[in-house]
C-alpha cells in the first residue's frame, strides 16, 4: 500500500479499497447509500492503510538510523510500550504492551529507535508471536548486541468479542537470543524488571 504519511494516502489504493468495503456493506445486508454510511467505506480504507503502515516501513533501516559506538554492556530495556495491532485471522485488534531488552557488544542505537521498531511490525497484519519472534531478530540483526529479549502481553479482541468471548484473557509471548537464552540470571534479571 503506498502513502507518504498517516494523513496522506495514495488516492486510488484508498478508493480501490473502498470500493470493496462498500460492497461488503452491501453483503452485509446494510443500504451502503445511507446518510451515515456515505464516508465510511473511505475512512475504513484510511483506516486499515494506517493499521498496515508498517509493510512500508524497515526495521533494520529505523535501527542503522540511530548506531553509536558504545563500550556499555549492561542491559538496556525499554519496557511498557503501547502496541497496536492486527489479527490476521480475523483483521481484528490487538492491544498490549511490549518489552524489549538488549546487552550491548560495542554498539546502541536510539531508544525511540525500539519503540519504532515495535511499531513498524505491529503495524502489519500478524500473529502475535511471529510479532515477538521479528522484534527479537530485527535487533539482533542490526546490532549484533550480546542478546536480545522481547516479551509481549496483549488482550485480544477476536477472543473478547467473537468466538470463546474471555474479555479478560491476556496472551503472553516471549522471545530471547544469545545472553538471555545462555543465562538465567540474565534473563531473570530482565523477568524482575519487567514485572
Amino acid at each position: 500500500m503506498a502513502y507518504t504519511s498517516e494523513d496522506n494516502y495514495s488516492p486510488a489504493v484508498t478508493q480501490e479499497i473502498a470500493s470493496h468495503i462498500k460492497e461488503i456493506l452491501r453483503l452485509l445486508g446494510e443500504d451502503e447509500n445511507r446518510e451515515g454510511l456515505i464516508k465510511t467505506p473511505e475512512r475504513v480504507a484510511k483506516s486499515l492503510q494506517f493499521l498496515t503502515k508498517g509493510y512500508e516501513e524497515d526495521g533494520l533501516k529505523i535501527i542503522q538510523s540511530a548506531m553509536f559506538d558504545e563500550k556499555y554492556r549492561q542491559m538496556v530495556l525499554v519496557k511498557d510500550i503501547e502496541l497496536y495491532s492486527t489479527c490476521e485471522h480475523h483483521m481484528l485488534p490487538f492491544i498490549g504492551k511490549c518489552h524489549v531488552a538488549y546487552i550491548p557488544d560495542g554498539k546502541i542505537t536510539g531508544l525511540s529507535k525500539i519503540a519504532r521498531v515495535v511499531e513498524t511490525y505491529a503495524r502489519r497484519l500478524q500473529v502475535q508471536e511471529r510479532l515477538t519472534v521479528q522484534i527479537r531478530d530485527c535487533i539482533q540483526e542490526a546490532l549484533h548486541p550480546m542478546g536480545v529479549a522481547v516479551v509481549i502481553e496483549a488482550m485480544h479482541t477476536c477472543m473478547q468479542v467473537r468466538g470463546v468471548q474471555k474479555s479478560n484473557a491476556i496472551t503472553t509471548t516471549s522471545a530471547f537470543s544469545g545472553i538471555f537464552l545462555s543465562s538465567a540470571r540474565t534473563r531473570n534479571e530482565f523477568l524482575n524488571l519487567i514485572k
